[in-house]
């Protein structure tokens, strides 16, 4: 026989959410909605302890009625934690972060955790802002593409579990889920040199990031494995962050005459393909052209272009797996998943005339 369930009034007090009508619903209004116990209806709306599917529907479709949404601050304040994962990258109108934030999504949302996703535009200041936000809403992990080694460090010393994802800038204080850059380069760059070219141009963002940093790395090494030289002024390094830099690779392409292109990510080939059509350059006869990450448009162009892929989900999906298994377990080693791209083969590439 299972005897009532009470609690006490202090304890109902606290649990609270707010109505529809703005006017403050406890736990106890929405327990005596669906006629039963306020521990039955904490339970079902945790989704931890037996409840009967029958007292289930009913405590839903009275919270349903009640317009009833739980406190989630009382329950940060609570648990001292919450099931709220913050995420936060680098630009949401890139299609590379906005994949990587679907992998993380779908992931966290198997393990019964939300995900709060922050863009702060390659500025550190609006990551230092999002990393103080997380604090506050007291998120047990954050995932991130670091601008600065600065904020996951400052995060991981408040105990939260912080995941680097795409670069890694805090290897002692963080796991990192990365793309192995140098072979995807390397890959990219002697398939150019394969077909005899020996002008191949790279064109990528100047930045230390190990991102950055490896595809400029995989190129020069596929020269040497060549026994080639790697040409200086056939490197162009724009600078970091937002906008457009057509202008400054039109100008490197009059000068440099390359009859390779090895662009360094999804944005500048982009920029690249536009100059390369208003120039009247056509690919691959007069031109040939590889791309790192792959997006829709580059297989929907004529001609398709060859590109590195990258499994963009699995990124998300490893990196979430990494926070989760991070705040099980705190006293886990440092770990590093480095995720292998594959080189796709299309039409914007061909021998050297």
């Amino acid at each position: 026989m299972r005897t009532k369930e009470r609690e006490h009034p202090a304890r109902q007090s606290r649990v609270r959410g707010v109505g529809a009508t703005g006017r403050p619903v406890t736990l106890s209004d929405l327990a005596r909605e669906a006629r039963t116990s306020p521990s039955t209806a904490s339970r079902a709306l945790r989704g931890q302890g037996y409840v009967s599917g029958e007292v289930r529907t009913r405590l839903l479709a009275a919270a349903e009625r009640l317009g009833y949404v739980p406190n989630a601050s009382a329950q940060n304040l609570k648990h001292r934690t919450s099931k709220i994962i913050g995420v936060v990258v680098s630009d949401l109108s890139n299609q590379f972060y906005a994949r990587v934030a679907a992998g993380i999504e779908a992931e966290l949302r198997c393990s019964g955790y939300q995900m709060m996703l922050v863009g702060d535009h390659n500025d550190d200041t609006e990551e230092l802002a999002a990393a103080r936000s997380f604090l506050a809403l007291r998120s047990p992990g954050v995932i991130i593409t670091p601008i600065r080694p600065t904020v996951s460090e400052l995060l991981a010393a408040r105990g939260v579990a912080v995941v680097e994802v795409d670069r890694q800038l805090s290897p002692r204080s963080c796991d990192a889920v990365v793309l192995d850059n140098v072979t995807g380069a390397f890959a990219a760059t002697s398939h150019l040199l394969s077909l005899g070219h020996r002008r191949v141009a790279f064109i990528g963002v100047e930045t230390s990031w190990t991102s950055d940093a490896g595809r400029r790395l995989g190129y020069q090494q596929a020269h040497e494995r060549a026994n080639l030289p790697s040409d200086p002024a056939l490197s162009l390094l724009v600078p970091q962050g937002p906008g457009s830099h057509e202008a400054v690779i039109a100008e490197f392409l009059a000068r440099t005459q390359p009859t390779a292109l090895f662009i360094g990510n999804n944005a500048l080939a982009d920029h690249t393909w536009r100059v390369l059509r208003d120039r009247g350059d056509r690919l691959p006869a007069d031109i040939s052209l590889v791309a790192f990450d792959d997006l829709p448009w580059m297989d929907m162009v004529t001609p398709t272009i060859t590109v590195v892929a990258q499994p963009t989900e699995e990124l998300g999906r490893r990196a979430a797996q990494l926070c989760l298994e991070r705040i099980a377990d705190p006293t886990l080693p440092r770990r590093v998943v480095e995720i292998a791209p594959n080189l796709l083969l299309r039409g914007s590439t061909a021998p050297v005339a």
